[in-house]
């Protein structure tokens, strides 16, 4: 529209104003369209504008391009009607980062890469490109926040403006005026008594201010200063994020929740697929979505020191950072020709075949096989082909279909339940008793338990007992890894005596799915007899003490 329109750019540069206005906003003309005999070659697309061919114009033939940053922009080129074939020269990158993308560490990261591989390298090789980013600071540690901190990215050379460079120094006065304006705001006045009050001691209130354009403030404001500082008492929080590009410390929750980079930074320097020697059991879950089935194995030893020893989805996405949403290759893709449940159930062959027939390297040299494997029958649609699956299974003696139930403080606790006969009770985990020629034994779990005893453990420092640590050395390895980690938060309830962690989802943060996993490698670990030093003894099966019983009372 300022091309085609703006009649200051006609006059400034009529050699790529006027061919656009003689368009008239009809794209077809570009192709006819001639100056002193000779085609123009404009181009005027949704996405592409190719400046009119004029000679001895500095923008003759220049191409202006759009794209989104996540888009397809790698080998960006255009082939000019001379024959010579251009690339991009200058990139401006409008806020490159959305509020969903900042709070998220791995979306950070990935922007940060592709900012740093796929766009400064659209010019090609031997060629340089400029940058230009006019960006806003979101939260601490975000995308812009990064480029901006010139140790960090000193060749972005990131300045930050602000709306105040100094705040008043008469702060009484300022704190009169916010009691003033917001009792006026109650009773309907829309400022006037502010504005008068601002008026009478606006020498004093002034002093020590600075801001960066005097000019900027409404009709009903008498200066930039009192627009400065209503947006202040409008929204702390906001005005420093959105107007000073300075955001305030994130507010941390009272309690000993790990952050996301805490998590991906507590690494134990072992390799990819490799258990320490002390770890005595291998325990795998299967968290079953309808896209992707997401996995983990973690290494443990009796006393629930442990290790997250491998992870990731089968379908595998090949890229570092993803989310369920955006998942490419998917069950139903590799398993071409099957319906849902038939993807399922080959997703979870290929992948239990590839993880349970494996030896696992221990760091001595001796060799471990998964000796416990859970597989999520939660899912509605996937329940009947996971317990259809345990029982067909070649490796039916080590998977078990598992259910998370939320137990809340008004809920009965597991601890309540009565025995029946066949049952094995285990810490916060049963397995009922089934009967039949098709039946399928199950476990039962309380999710809120065991997600305050994951985070427990991963809160535990490096070298004590019962930590849990991640494979290798590099904190980036495991940014995505880690936002799964931390994607829930707990809420401390009260009811029938007690008191209970209930853990609910950040709505920031769609996919928990390796959180899942990990809490169930650990309900599987209490099944095959870790214990934290003060909890219940490993749990016995009661069959054999029903039969020993029933052979008594024969003699007798």
């Amino acid at each position: 529209m300022e091309l085609d329109g703006n009649e200051l750019l006609l006059a400034d540069y009529p050699e790529v104003v006027f061919p656009i206005q003689c368009l008239e906003g009809i794209a077809n003309r570009c192709s006819g369209q001639l100056f002193h005999g000779e085609r123009t070659h404009i181009g005027w697309t949704a996405k592409e504008v190719v400046l009119p061919t004029i000679a001895g114009s500095a923008a003759s033939g220049a191409i202006i391009k759009v794209a989104g940053i996540t888009g397809r922009i790698r080998g960006m080129k255009f082939k000019r009607a001379d024959g010579r074939t251009v690339r991009p020269s200058l990139v401006v990158l409008d806020d490159p980062q959305t509020d969903e993308s900042a709070r998220s560490l791995s979306q950070c990261a990935n922007r940060e890469r592709i900012l740093a591989g796929a766009v400064l390298g659209l010019a090609g090789p031997g060629k340089k490109i400029s940058g230009i980013m006019p960006c806003t600071v979101i939260r601490p540690g975000d995308m812009a926040d990064n480029i901006l901190d010139r140790d960090k990215h000193p060749e972005w050379n990131g300045e930050r403006t602000r709306m105040v460079d100094a705040f008043p120094t008469n702060e009484k006065l300022w704190q009169q005026y916010a009691e003033v304006r917001a009792e006026g705001l109650r009773n309907g006045d829309g400022g006037k008594a502010a504005r008068e009050f601002y008026a009478r001691h606006r020498e004093a209130m002034d002093e020590g201010a600075s801001v960066a354009w005097p000019e900027r403030f409404n009709h009903d404001e008498l200066s930039a200063i009192q627009h400065a500082m209503n947006l202040k008492l409008q929204d702390e929080a906001a005005f420093f994020a959105e107007y000073q590009n300075d955001p305030l410390p994130e507010e941390v929750a009272e309690d000993d929740l790990l952050t996301a980079d805490q998590v991906a930074g507590k690494t134990n320097g072992m390799e990819r697929r490799e258990i320490p020697v002390g770890c005595n059991h291998l325990t795998c879950f299967i968290d079953v979505q309808q896209k992707l089935l997401f996995y983990v194995i973690a290494g443990w030893e009796d006393d629930f020191t442990g290790v997250v020893v491998d992870y990731g989805t089968w379908p595998d996405q090949q890229r570092a950072y993803f989310t369920l949403r955006d998942a490419r290759r998917t069950l139903t893709a590799v398993a071409s020709g099957t319906g849902l449940e038939g993807s399922i159930y080959a997703g979870l062959e290929e992948l239990t075949g590839d993880l349970l027939g494996r030896e696992w390297p221990r760091d001595d040299g001796a060799a471990l096989r998964i000796d416990r494997c859970l597989i999520d029958a939660n899912w509605g649609h996937s329940t009947d082909v996971v317990y259809q699956f345990c029982r067909q299974s070649a490796f039916s003696g080590v998977v078990m279909p598992s259910h998370g139930r939320f137990v809340g403080a008004s809920s009965i606790p597991f601890s309540e339940y009565k025995r029946k006969p066949g049952d094995r009770l285990g810490h916060n985990w049963r397995i009922p008793n089934v009967r039949g020629k098709r039946a399928v034994r199950h476990v039962l779990y309380d999710t809120n338990y065991w997600k305050s005893f994951v985070q427990a453990r991963l809160a535990v420092a490096m070298g004590d007992r019962g930590c849990l640590s991640l494979f290798g050395q590099r904190a980036e390895t495991h940014r995505l890894f880690a936002e799964h980690l931390t994607a829930e938060y707990r809420v401390r309830t009260e009811g029938r005596g007690r008191t209970v962690d209930e853990w609910k989802a950040r709505p920031e943060q769609p996919d928990n799915h390796w959180l899942d996993c990990l809490v169930g490698c650990a309900v599987a670990a209490s099944i095959q007899g870790c214990s934290l030093l003060g909890l219940d003894p490993p749990p016995k099966d009661t069959r054999r003490r029903v039969k020993l019983s029933s052979l008594q009372q024969g003699r007798r």
